[in-house]
């Protein structure tokens, strides 16, 4: 029985052309995207396609997409063996990472691929990402199941866990990197798995579902000479839940008395204050210099070697579902929910 494949588009460079008035990228009709692939009929596999109408530029993307994209995925799940969905580069690995959470106890692959060049361009790098995500998504081990059970992007030859996966680059094909963790599979002449670094969910057990979001959270970077009055604002937003706090190296911030008072103010009142490093790669050791543990003494918990975006879109979960419960949200954040921190 030949595998099934749902391909959702939801906007992005690889299904757009340009405006001869204005020059600008703008979407154009699913179907003529397809039209300019037609080696995916080479494949033995049934391809279904779901557009999001209107189709949106990535940097539109919202937790009410996210939402929308997993119920389309909730709601197709029997239908199919896995999942594609073309996205915009920009925020691909902030929907990456929250499909990760969103879907729990996920037996079949998403993933989530788009381009640097439009599809009908000469040059696109979209038709190798297409045509190979679908082989991915398609691909099944001995006993049936998935080859890789999780949310992935495809890019650039590689394969990469969905929330350990930043945007590098703006130019280069290989516009995507898991700095943090090995890639899950290698595309060349021949594609390879690396089945020890795939997640191994309970084939026996249905995928869970959640639609709920809490973005009451925000992302702010340290940096020489930062404003006292800056950082209060901040801290003392109204209903703001969360923050995700990019420090310098290994977890370190201005040993300003200031500084941490305002940051013991802030996890007194029940915010859940989360260290990541500016740095692209390496984690956050908070007990490494003096700095780091003045941190920990204020309330602030180590994000490890999360990505900005695993970590914002993981407090945008755990808030939902734990909305007065700021402890555990700080216990959760200290634990790999779907492989997105090393423990």
């Amino acid at each position: 029985m030949r595998s099934r494949i749902l391909l959702i588009y939801t906007g992005g460079t690889i299904g757009m052309n340009r405006n001869p008035q204005t020059g600008a990228l703008e979407p154009f009709d699913f179907e003529h995207l397809l039209l300019n692939v037609p080696e995916l009929k080479q494949f033995d596999i049934q391809i279904d396609t779901y557009q999001f109408n209107p189709p949106i530029d990535s940097s539109d993307m919202s937790p009410a997409m996210w939402t929308d994209l997993s119920h389309c995925i909730a709601d197709h799940y029997d239908l199919y063996d896995g999942f594609v969905v073309l996205h915009g580069t920009d925020t691909m690995a902030y929907t990456a990472s929250a499909l990760s959470y969103m879907l729990e106890n996920l037996t079949k692959p998403v993933v989530i691929t788009g381009s640097q060049l439009p599809i009908d361009q000469l040059r696109t790098d979209g038709k190798e990402n297409l045509i190979t995500a679908v082989e991915i998504a398609a691909a099944k081990d001995e006993k049936g199941h998935a080859m890789v059970p999780e949310v992935g992007i495809y890019f650039g030859g590689h394969l990469l866990r969905g929330n350990r996966t930043t945007k590098q680059s703006a130019e280069e094909f290989n516009a995507f990197e898991s700095f943090n963790y090995p890639h899950l599979v290698e595309a060349g002449v021949n594609i390879t798995y690396h089945r020890d670094r795939i997640l191994k969910p309970d084939f026996s057990k249905p995928m869970v579902p959640h639609f709920r979001l809490d973005n009451n959270v925000i992302i702010f970077s340290l940096f020489p000479g930062i404003r006292e009055d800056l950082i209060r604002h901040i801290i003392h937003t109204p209903n703001l839940k969360a923050i995700v706090m990019r420090t310098f190296g290994s977890g370190n911030a201005p040993q300003k008395t200031w500084l941490l008072k305002a940051l013991r103010e802030g996890t007194r009142n029940g915010k859940v204050i989360v260290n990541i490093s500016q740095c692209m790669q390496g984690a956050v050791e908070m007990s490494r210099y003096d700095c780091g543990w003045h941190l920990q003494e204020a309330g602030v918990i180590s994000g490890r070697d999360s990505t900005v975006e695993g970590a914002v879109t993981k407090l945008m979960f755990l808030q939902s579902h734990y909305p007065d419960d700021p402890e555990t949200v700080r216990k959760f954040m200290s634990q790999s929910l779907r492989g997105e921190i090393s423990v």
